[in-house]
């Protein structure tokens, strides 16, 4: 899963641990079931990748419209299920919005998808929410919304699941950069290995983890070169063992609504070195729990991580202060903080139905 799929996930299970009921709508994947309870959360999937959204709307006169819900969280993944156009038994729908897509079409989509997605769709399709209450996860994200026209648009912050460690990890004896996410073209993680180049160049004996999953993986192992690993097939506690021994995160990511995989590996010790995009803004202090360097300057990127890597004392300081940073953070403070937003747009007492985006498989 990711960064949206998580937080979705963790959000619905703590609102039913508080007495709400919530439905939760989303895609069928094989080998799944058509409905279930997880973590109390009710779960109904019918349509595939593409699909779900006409199932969504289907279902909905067929069967959510009759069973009461007061609100409807319409989960918006580039496209939109556009809940606003068909929830019509007195719901209040708000819209939640990780990040745009943008660079995302030109990363993830050909020609001329590409460009009729970044120039024509994205926009048109999220006019039809800039007077629906909208919550999202970062100031950047907020922005971008803000210049499109969204009026009400609330920030929650996001979680992760892990407690901060007390005290800066034993690493490995050798320099280890960390890459934590999956691999698609969206994320570059080819910027990751050029980047390393520069570091190797400096440190002979550094490495360079890759620890996910994606569509991306077999060209970036054409592309790798000596010291470069690629770790398959790791349970959620031994991939937090393998980011734990690393010295330093890399995300050169295009853009993201936060960064999820920062804070958690915050949370175990470790800085981030990445873009200065939306989302990484916002969840990297710089100077103070990482570094920022200009967007797609994959020099600089290697430049940055070969400092971090070579100065024990900055190296040091940026690990304890991602520590401390990540205390800040937990999935009841974002259910909490979500669950206020809600409760002053619509009311107490609520029983949730969730639109969810195409991808969530849990």
């Amino acid at each position: 899963m990711g960064g949206a799929e998580v937080f979705t996930r963790e959000v619905a299970k703590r609102w039913v641990e508080w007495g709400h009921q919530v439905t939760l709508f989303a895609s069928e994947f094989e080998g799944c079931k058509r409905e279930e309870d997880v973590d109390g959360v009710k779960i109904v999937r019918a349509g595939g990748k593409y699909g779900v959204y006409r199932w969504a709307k289907k279902l909905y006169r067929k069967r959510f419209s009759k069973e009461g819900f007061d609100v409807v969280v319409d989960e918006i993944n580039t496209r939109p299920f556009f809940a606003p156009k068909f929830a019509s038994n007195d719901e209040r729908v708000v819209a939640l919005i990780h990040q745009l897509a943008r660079e995302y079409w030109f990363y993830e989509t050909p020609f001329p998808i590409s460009y009729v997605g970044r120039y024509f769709l994205e926009d048109r399709w999220l006019r039809n929410y800039v007077d629906v209450p909208t919550i999202t996860v970062s100031e950047s994200t907020k922005k971008d919304l803000e210049m499109i026209g969204f009026k009400r648009v609330f920030v929650v912050p996001e979680g992760f699941n892990c407690k901060p460690l007390e005290e800066v990890p034993e690493k490995e004896a050798h320099p280890v950069v960390v890459y934590a996410g999956r691999l698609k073209r969206a994320k570059r993680p080819d910027h990751a290995i050029k980047a390393f180049e520069i570091v190797k160049e400096k440190m002979p004996d550094a490495e360079l983890w890759f620890l996910g999953d994606g569509s991306f993986r077999r060209e970036l192992k054409g592309m790798a070169g000596e010291g470069v690993r690629f770790l398959e097939g790791l349970s959620d506690a031994e991939r937090r063992e393998m980011v734990k021994r690393a010295w330093v995160l890399v995300n050169p990511s295009v853009r993201e609504g936060w960064g999820l995989n920062v804070v958690e590996a915050n949370a175990l010790g470790v800085p981030c070195v990445a873009y200065d995009v939306p989302g990484l803004r916002n969840s990297i202090r710089d100077g103070e729990t990482g570094l920022l360097v200009p967007g797609g300057d994959g020099n600089r990127l290697g430049e940055a991580l070969a400092g971090i890597l070579e100065d024990e004392s900055l190296r040091s300081r940026l690990s304890k202060n991602s520590l401390e940073y990540a205390r800040r953070f937990s999935w009841d403070k974002t259910a909490e903080e979500f669950m206020k937003i809600l409760e002053k747009v619509v009311g107490e007492g609520l029983n949730f139905g969730f639109c969810c985006d195409s991808d969530l498989q849990f």
